[in-house]
């Protein structure tokens, strides 16, 4: 079974980092460091903060809720 850190990480560059504008864009629009959008992107050992999935969630106006039924989790 996967690991559920690399599930939401995985779903968040894919679905959403990768289909932004840039890397910058997304940052900005989603309240992060452009280095978090990075390390979702590229860092296969990346560990996602609850503040970080939360400051997501909250710019794409989803609940956490929502988000782990996107995921399936």
């Amino acid at each position: 079974m996967k690991d559920k850190n690399r599930l939401i990480v995985d779903y968040i560059a894919r679905e959403w980092a990768a289909k932004a504008k840039s890397q910058s864009a997304f940052a900005s629009e989603h309240n992060i460091d452009e280095k978090t959008v990075r390390n979702i992107k590229y860092n296969k050992d990346y560990t996602i903060s609850l503040k970080t999935l939360v400051r997501i969630c909250e710019a794409r106006e989803i609940k956490l809720y929502e988000f782990f039924k996107l995921i399936d989790v």
